[in-house]
C-alpha cells in the first residue's frame, strides 16, 4: 500500500484501452533467468514491554522522524495505521537479502528501543481497532473507496502486516522456471503458504474462527480490488485485462480531495474520458491500488503470507518460497505436489475460491494442505544448500517443519493456545465472564 508515485496530475497524453493493454503487457512480466530476490517485511509498532497498550500518533511521529536519519539499505515506509515496512533492494542471492534486511532491522530496533517501542510480527493486530495514522489524499481516497465494501478495508489498511516475497518472473520459455509455470504455481502454492504461515487468529483479543484473519480481510475487500485474474489466460493477457476491468480507486487532483468514482473501471475511464482523460501516470498509479495475492511488477510479488513471530521469523517464509521457486528440482516437486489442490479451487481466481478460504480458515489443520506443505517444506530444506543458504537458515526451516507443519499446526495455533491458557484458572476452569 505504500507504493510511492508522483502525485503530478498535469494533463499529458490520454490513453486508449489498446494502449493500456500494450503497456501492461510490456512492463509487468520481465522475463529471463531467475537471479534476484527481495522481501518486504511489515511490522506492528507497539509498546516495547506491553504491546496491548496503544501508541499515540505523537510518539509514532517522533520515532519515524528519528528513523529517517538512519542509513538503511532497505526502503523504510509507513503504512496507513502506522505499521512499519522495510523493502529490501533486489539481492543477487537469498543470503544477501537476509543479511541486508537483518542488519537494517537491527538498526531500526535500536532506534525504536530508545523510544520504548518495539516491532511485533502478527498478521492482524489482535488488540486494537483500526486507527488511521497517515492523513494523505491517497489514504483518504482509499478509505472512502474501501468503506463501500464494509469494515474490512480499514482493518487491512491499519491493523494488518505481512511478509511479501519478491521473485523474478522467470524464463520466457516453458519449464519449471518459466514465467507461465511460476505464475500458475504462485497462485496454487499460495494457498499452502497462507495455511502454513497463518498467524492472525484474533481481533479484539477474541478468536475470529480463522487462522489467517488477515487473509479473510483481503477476501472481503472484493475480487476487483484484491482478487487475481483467471489463470486460464496467458499471464500477460490475463493481467492486462484484469487491470483494465478493475475499478478505479480514485482520480487524483492537484488540489482538494481526490475524486472517488463508484464502479468506474479503467477500461470505462479510457472510453469516457471523464472526469478527465487518464494518462500513463494514472495507469501506473491505478496498478498500485490493486492488491491481488500475486502482483506482477516486472517481478512477482507474493503478498499472501502473514507477518511472523519472533525477530527472525520472516526468514523462514522467505527461504521456503525462494527455494520452491528458484531451485529447479524443488520447483518441480512443488508443482507436482500442488497440482491436485488446483481442483479444489473450482477454477475460481484466488483468494475467492474454496481452496484459499479453507487455507485461511483452517491453516495446517486441513489434512490435504498439510500433506502438500510437508512435501514442499521438505523439498525446500533439501534445496536451500544448493542456493547457498547457511546451515542456520536451513536449520530454521527444518525446525519450522518439525514444530508446525509436520504436526498440523501454524503460528496461529500458538496464539489460540495462549489465549485459552490465559482464560482458565489453575484447575482448567474457564474464568472469562
Amino acid at each position: 500500500m505504500s507504493d510511492s508515485l508522483s502525485d503530478c496530475t498535469e494533463p499529458r497524453t490520454a490513453l486508449t484501452a489498446a494502449e493500456v493493454e500494450a503497456l501492461v503487457r510490456g512492463i509487468c512480466f520481465k522475463t529471463g533467468p531467475p537471479r534476484m530476490v527481495g522481501v518486504e517485511v511489515e511490522w506492528l509498532v507497539h509498546e516495547l514491554r506491553t504491546p496491548q497498550l496503544p501508541v499515540t500518533p505523537e510518539r509514532l511521529e517522533a520515532v519515524y522522524t528519528a528513523l529517517r536519519t538512519v542509513h538503511l539499505r532497505s526502503a523504510l515506509t509507513v503504512e496507513p495505521g502506522g505499521q512499519l515496512e522495510l523493502s529490501s533492494p533486489p539481492a543477487a542471492s537469498l543470503m544477501e537479502c537476509i543479511g541486508t534486511v537483518s542488519a537494517d532491522l537491527t538498526a531500526v530496533r535500536a532506534v525504536l528501543a530508545e523510544h520504548d517501542l518495539g516491532l511485533v510480527g502478527i498478521g492482524n493486530d489482535p488488540w486494537h481497532s483500526p486507527r488511521r495514522y497517515l492523513r494523505e489524499p491517497r489514504y483518504d481516497a482509499m478509505e472512502t473507496c474501501l468503506d463501500r465494501t464494509g469494515p474490512a478495508g480499514r482493518a487491512m489498511m491499519c491493523t494488518s502486516a505481512s511478509v511479501q516475497v519478491c521473485l523474478d518472473a522467470g524464463y520466457e520459455e516453458p519449464g519449471p522456471l518459466g514465467h507461465g509455470r511460476r505464475w500458475w504455481l504462485a497462485h496454487q502454492l499460495g494457498a499452502v503458504l497462507v495455511a502454513a504461515f497463518a498467524h492472525s487468529p484474533l481481533a479484539g483479543n477474541e478468536p475470529t474462527g480463522w487462522r489467517s484473519t488477515r487473509q479473510l480481510l483481503w477476501t472481503e475487500i472484493g475480487a476487483g480490488r484484491a482478487g487475481a485474474p483467471p489463470l486460464h489466460a496467458e499471464p500477460r493477457t490475463g493481467w492486462a485485462r484484469h487491470v483494465l476491468d478493475a475499478p478505479v480507486m480514485c482520480v487524483r487532483q492537484n488540489g482538494g480531495p481526490w475524486e472517488v468514482p463508484d464502479g468506474l473501471t479503467f477500461r470505462e475511464w479510457t472510453s469516457s474520458g471523464g472526469p478527465r482523460p487518464p494518462t500513463r501516470e494514472d495507469l501506473d498509479y491505478h496498478m498500485t491500488t490493486l492488491f491481488p495475492p500475486v502482483r506482477p511488477r516486472g517481478h512477482l510479488e507474493l503478498r499472501m503470507i502473514d507477518a511472523q513471530p519472533g525477530d527472525d521469523g520472516w526468514i523462514v517464509p522467505l527461504a521456503v518460497t525462494t527455494a520452491l521457486f528458484d531451485d529447479p528440482e524443488a520447483a518441480e516437486t512443488a508443482y507436482r505436489a500442488v497440482k491436485p489442490l488446483a481442483e479444489r479451487s473450482l477454477s475460481m481466481p484466488a483468494p475467492h475460491n474454496p481452496l484459499w478460504l479453507d487455507a485461511a480458515r483452517h491453516g495446517m489443520a486441513d489434512p490435504e494442505l498439510q500433506e502438500v506443505a510437508v512435501i514442499c517444506f521438505t523439498a525446500a530444506v533439501e534445496a536451500l544448500p544448493r542456493l547457498g543458504a547457511t546451515t542456520e537458515v536451513t536449520d530454521a526451516v527444518r525446525a519450522y517443519l518439525d514444530r508446525y507443519v509436520s504436526r498440523g499446526r501454524c503460528p496461529a495455533d500458538d496464539l489460540l493456545d495462549e489465549l485459552r491458557g490465559a482464560s482458565r484458572d489453575p484447575h482448567g476452569k474457564d474464568i472469562r465472564t
